[in-house]
Parts: C-alpha cells; structure tokens; sequence
C-alpha cells in the first residue's frame, strides 16, 4: 500500500487503526502454494489465532485454505465465515474434554496434544478419527519465548511416547487419521526442520490409517530490510521430494499439511497512530504516539521489532526517536530508531501489524481497541468499527455498592 492510501484511512477512519491489504495475504498464499505444487494433495489451515476477523477468514476461505483452530470460538467464527466443519482442524492445548467432545460434534477434525484426553476421547468415541500432535523436541525456531517444539513444552506428545499412543489406540479402538508437530514461530534453519520431519516420518510409520501428515507452520518473514526470512521455495523443493518418497513407501498419497498464520497475514498489516507529542529529555527525543501496548504488545512481550515509518512526511530528514506510547506503564515500541522526522500530529505506521496484533489487543487503561480496515480491490473496507463507552461497560453490571457509616 501506498502512503497515500495510508492517510486517507486515517483521515476517515481515525487512529488508531489496523490496515489489511488483501493482496498481499493473496500474493503469499499463492507463493506457498506455488512451492508445493508438485504435492499431490497439499492442505492449508490458516492459523485463526494470528487474526480472527471475520472479513479475513472469508478471504482464506476463498483461496480454497481450511482453518486451524485453537478454540470453539474461533471455530464459531470459521464456521460463521462460511468455512465448512470438515475443513477445519482443532488443535487446542490444555482445554477440557467437553470442549473437545463439542467441536468434535459439529463434524471437525479433532488433534489431540497429551494421552489422558486421548484415552478419554478414544475411550467415549473410538469411532470419531483423531489427529495426534507429537512434539519431535525440535527448536526449529529463534526466539525462545516462541518456540514450543524443546522437551519441556506444554504442547504436544513427546516422540518418546509413541508406544503408550498405540497402547491406547489398541485398547480403545481409535483411529488416528493424522499425525501433526509444530516446532514454533521464526524458522530459520531449513535443514532443522527437515530433521524434525524426518522424526515425524518415523513416527508416521506406526500408524497404518493415515489420511494426513501437518507439519504445522512457523515460517519466519522479514520485520526489517536485509532481514532473514525461511526460503520457501527451496523448503518446498526439499520437503516435497522427502513427503513424495515417504507416500510411495506408505503405499498411499496422503495429505500433506501446513498451518500458516504469520506467513499468510504479517506482512500485509499496518498499525496506524498519530504523534500526540515530541518530548525531549536530557538524552532522549520521544515521539509519544495515540496508543500503546494495550493495542500492539509483542515489542514488549516478544521482544519483536516492527519497522515504523513517517507515512505524513516519507522523505524528511532522518533523526533519531524512541517511540513510546499513552498508557501508563513502560510501553515503549522502539529506542533511538532512525525514523523520518516526526512532528506532533504526524501519523507513523508499524508494519508487520498483520499477525498476532489486533488479535492480542486488550482494554487496559480503560482505552478502546481500534478500528480495522481491509484494503481490496483499491477500496477501504471498515471491518471492525473502533469501540466507545459503551462498548466498554457492556458486560459490567451496576449494582448500588455503598459503604454502611459508622458511629
């Protein structure tokens, strides 16, 4: 998108505001699919968690991609984007087994993560297929806080367990029709994760009503020029040679699985706000922007760098800012960042503001999440109106709390 276009959804719709432009989700889709086109069967699950507004999952759905879900939210909200049940797949953590019976009932694709809901599902209904997730104890990622495949993860069966997975699996009569990991975000190291997937391949060959193999997702995209990003191409050249080999061996073609999140939707956001104020202390030049980490956390919680330009002023002189936002805590989304020369009233935009963004924006401070817009098709599309006051206290219930005098 163009700065232009930029500003005049600010202009329109205020800020803070999240932008999405379509065709890049559109452009990144096809270059995933591009690099797997000689998989026989090739499935993409758009992970729902990296951004769950309605209007995207509908753009997902109409590239032919099915969802991978985390919560029966989330799959009410595929559902109510028009995805059907059998093209979604449930890959939850932690949560109870009626959780998991009831999505199980609306006809979706069930990944189990740990043995005793195994044994109670497989137990209850040993008729309904299951996918189960393994952890290979693989980081394929780089950054810690996002890396869930070490052996000390919450997610998923360790490798090692494989032999009480077919305990079970005898002793219920289940069947598992799928067979998933997912190491983490930011894959840097292609070789890594063909190692780790030649440890799913192993495990693979324990069960012998396999429809699918995910290999979940984690490809890293570029947050700053000259950054590392995961070579699609040559991963897909790799891996489909390895999966094409491993079916005909399996003596089936099966389904071979991805779950893209941050791939498909990063790099197509943008997090518009406006500079309320420039401060300048005895070292520092602050640009105080109209949000903070109530909107836009994963500088402080990830430690991410989100590139910030001056969309008001793209060829100014170059100084020297921290960015820091309104709430009332260190809230800071850069320190003594090379920007464009930022006056008060300027608008900046973070980019990257796809992926786990909005979708982890909170009310702290009592402040309103933002508006989102989807930019398609050359036109501004409000998504999401901004919330207000009553948006605010909605759910809070008034009730006459006094305190008794006292003699």
């Amino acid at each position: 998108m163009e700065n232009a276009q930029l500003l005049a959804i600010a202009k329109e719709y205020g800020s803070p505001v999240y932008v999405y432009d379509s065709a890049k989700i559109v452009s990144q889709y096809n270059r995933l699919t591009t690099a797997f086109k000689k998989v026989k069967q090739l499935k993409l699950n758009y992970a729902v968690k990296a951004l769950s507004n309605i209007a995207i999952l509908k753009l997902i759905n109409s590239l032919g991609a099915g969802l991978d879900t985390v919560s029966i939210q989330e799959v009410k909200l595929g559902i109510l984007a028009g995805v059907a049940p059998e093209h979604i797949i449930f890959t939850p953590n932690g949560v109870s087994l009626e959780e998991i019976e009831e999505v199980a009932a609306m006809g979706v694709q069930i990944n189990i993560d740990n043995l005793s809901i195994l044994e109670q599902f497989g137990t209850k209904h040993p008729n309904i297929p299951v996918c189960v997730r393994v952890n290979p104890h693989v980081m394929a990622g780089g950054n810690s806080k996002i890396s869930v495949g070490h052996i000390d993860s919450k997610f998923g069966i360790s490798v090692h367990q494989i032999p009480h997975i077919l305990r079970i699996v005898a002793n219920t009569g289940m069947t598992i029709n799928g067979i998933h990991m997912h190491t983490g975000s930011d894959i840097l190291d292609i070789d890594v994760f063909i190692y780790a997937s030649e440890i799913l391949f192993d495990a693979a060959t324990n069960f012998k009503d396999l429809d699918f193999i995910d290999f979940g997702s984690g490809f890293k995209v570029a947050y700053k020029e000259g950054d590392i990003a995961t070579n699609i191409e040559e991963f897909g050249e790799k891996l489909t040679k390895r999966f094409n080999k491993f079916c005909k061996d399996y003596g089936k073609d099966l389904v071979l699985g991805f779950e893209p999140g941050k791939f498909l939707v990063s790099e197509a956001g943008f997090f518009l706000a406006k500079v309320n104020v420039i401060k300048q202390t005895t070292s520092t030049v602050f640009a105080g922007v109209d949000t903070g980490f109530n909107h836009l956390i994963r500088p402080m919680f990830y430690d991410s760098h989100h590139e910030i330009i001056n969309v008001s002023k793209p060829n100014g002189k170059e100084r020297f800012y921290s960015v820091v936002g309104y709430i009332c805590e260190t809230d800071t989304f850069a320190t003594n960042r090379r920007i464009r020369e930022i006056t008060e009233g300027d608008i900046v935009a973070f980019k990257n503001a796809g992926a786990y963004c909005f979708s982890m924006a909170s009310n702290y401070n009592s402040r309103y999440r933002p508006a989102e817009v989807l930019w398609h098709n050359g036109k501004a599309h409000l998504i999401r109106k901004r919330e207000t006051f009553d948006d605010l206290i909605q759910n809070q219930i008034d009730v006459d709390i006094t305190v008794a005098e006292t003699v």
